[in-house]
């Protein structure tokens, strides 16, 4: 059986130029990285700004498990799937992470005869998006302490710095640090932390930032830091937001690569749903609605966390409607949420997968919250039994959910053709999209509505730095007080509990830090143990990663 890189390393690609060109992008509009992946320039997406919409389909899926899902699979194989119908469509994904890649999870570009290429370039630097945005929210941190150094002017007071650094790695011993030590003319000595770049707000404002301008106007507004007349000040107070978009200018540009069947993909940007707000650009999910009848985007881990932020953060910022949402899910991963440990999965066990589908269940009643149709992708693994397979089927009846079978990563497209009709018929459906809750709740019954309507919880307790900290973001603009909330939450429970599997009950929702993403536009809610630096595992997946004397590399997944 070939692994996933031997696949995407056995599969031609064609040169990208002719996969531009069949959507219409000039030699003009494209600025190519190498042979097989580019970036689309600004004047594409303004030519294309009189056309029509299409229709926008979200992958999301059930909370994350040791068995896997495979969500981004599903999304490729659907589009996919819809090219071998005959029908307009393109997906728009997000880009991996260094982190996961040399961490736990390994590489994030789909799987089997489902994915997107050059799949090594995708899982590594690719066209340097993530390093722009390392540089420019270190860029901010550099000239914070600069400042501080330099007389301080501002009179900020170094112990409310909120802005940290980041790094495109796991690395759990950046979490807490000390920095400034030495002379005089080494710094000033505070403690300060490190983030994962997928956590940074930068981050988050490239991803919902509708042009360069909006991009400037946010990057100037992100709060950095106190004053010690407790006086907030944002990055251009510093004088950084100018700077920043220089460094971002081209990571702004989304990037247009392929599938392992030569159908097109955008792929831009990828804040974690865990610790952000887990969607590609609003930039490539604009355009590839441009540019297609069916767009297929997806969002991070488990619809409570993924599916809830592109909903509620995503399409409010963007004015954005989906027409049908796509929930993956897989018998393995529902057995594990019914009590069978990860060694055994591969037996029958029909009475696990009853137990566990409370999971499958709880997504589908909180998606139907949004007034837009779901379909579910039963994504079927070699190990899944017939009567397992028509169990799962029963319980999406008896649940009044739609749904379809998928072996998309075995089959690529050919096996993704029953969902793409599914699909299809889907979105020809009433559909009366309506966020969950509206601007003028408070931040506290923001999050209330969201612990309770989404994952299920009895309460929600708020530590008193939690307290202090909403009063702190109120008084600095009571304006924030209309933002969306962003929680930052374990992404392998609907609770804050990771151990809680299945559907919890009667749990409350620990609230310990909130904070404000004033240029990203929305309020980041701590609950749990979550952090936003991970950390590498006793064996991480870099130990399998290689690359031979002509240069093909290895061990990617």
């Amino acid at each position: 059986m070939l692994t996933d890189i031997e696949i995407a390393q056995q599969t031609k690609m064609r040169p990208i130029k002719d996969i531009a060109s069949a959507l219409g992008i000039t030699d003009d509009e494209l600025i190519p990285y190498g042979k097989y992946k580019a970036k689309i320039d600004d004047g594409f997406e303004k030519r294309m700004a009189s056309k029509p919409d299409g229709k926008l389909i979200l992958v999301t899926a059930i909370n994350p498990t040791p068995a896997g899902e495979g969500k981004t699979t599903t999304t490729i194989g659907l589009g996919q799937a819809m090219a071998k119908l005959g029908l307009n469509s393109i997906i728009a994904l997000r880009e991996p992470s260094l982190g996961p890649v040399f961490g736990v999870k390994g590489g994030a570009a789909g799987g089997g005869y489902s994915q997107v290429l050059p799949m090594e370039d995708i899982n590594l630097h690719f066209t340097g998006d993530f390093h722009a945005i390392t540089s420019a929210n270190n860029l901010l941190c550099a000239m914070i302490d600069n400042h501080i150094q330099q007389g301080n002017e501002l009179g900020i007071d170094q112990r409310r710095v909120l802005f940290q650094r980041v790094l495109d790695m796991n690395d759990r011993a950046l979490r807490n640090i000390v920095i400034g030590l030495g002379a005089k003319a080494d710094g000033v000595p505070r403690q300060d932390k490190f983030s994962i770049t997928v956590a940074s707000e930068v981050m988050a404002v490239l991803c919902l930032a509708r042009d360069i301008d909006d991009l400037k106007q946010r990057l100037g507004n992100i709060l950095v830091a106190y004053t010690y007349a407790n006086k907030p000040v944002y990055a251009k107070d510093i004088g950084a937001a100018g700077a920043m978009t220089a460094l971002l200018k081209d990571a702004l540009k989304p990037n247009l690569v392929q599938t392992t069947e030569n159908t097109p993909a955008i792929i831009h940007g990828g804040p974690f749903a865990n610790i952000a707000h887990g969607c590609n650009s609003v930039r490539a999910t604009k355009l590839a609605l441009k540019l297609s009848d069916y767009a297929i985007t997806e969002a991070g881990f488990g619809a409570d966390l993924g599916a809830e932020k592109f909903l509620d953060i995503k399409c409010r910022a963007a004015g954005l409607k989906p027409s049908c949402v796509v929930l993956v899910a897989t018998v393995r991963a529902l057995k594990y949420n019914g009590g069978v440990p990860k060694a055994e999965l591969a037996n029958e066990d029909l009475q696990a997968l009853i137990k566990g589908s409370c999971n499958l269940e709880a997504h589908i009643d909180n998606l139907k919250k949004y007034g837009v149709p779901v379909v579910v992708a039963i994504n079927r693994f070699h190990t899944d039994t017939d009567k397992e397979l028509q169990l799962l089927e029963q319980i999406c009846r008896d649940k009044g959910a739609d749904f379809a079978l998928s072996e998309v990563f075995a089959k690529g497209g050919e096996g993704g053709i029953e969902l793409a009709k599914a699909v299809v018929k889907a979105c020809d459906m009433p559909s009366d999209f309506k966020l969950l809750y509206d601007d003028s709740l408070s931040i506290l019954d923001k999050i209330r509505t969201v612990a309770k309507e989404i994952y299920g919880a009895k309460d929600v307790n708020f530590e008193a730095k939690a307290l202090r900290d909403i009063d702190g973001i109120l008084a600095s603009d009571p304006e924030y007080a209309r933002f969306p909330i962003c929680v930052a939450k374990t992404q392998y429970s609907l609770s804050d509990d990771p151990s809680l599997l299945g559907r919890p009950v009667d749990f409350t929702l620990n609230v310990r830090e909130v904070k404000v993403s004033a240029g990203a536009g929305f309020i980041v809610v701590l609950t749990g143990a979550i952090m936003t630096m991970p950390g590498l595992p006793k064996k991480p997946a870099a130990l399998n990663i290689d690359v031979d004397s002509c240069g093909n590399i290895s061990g990617l997944f």
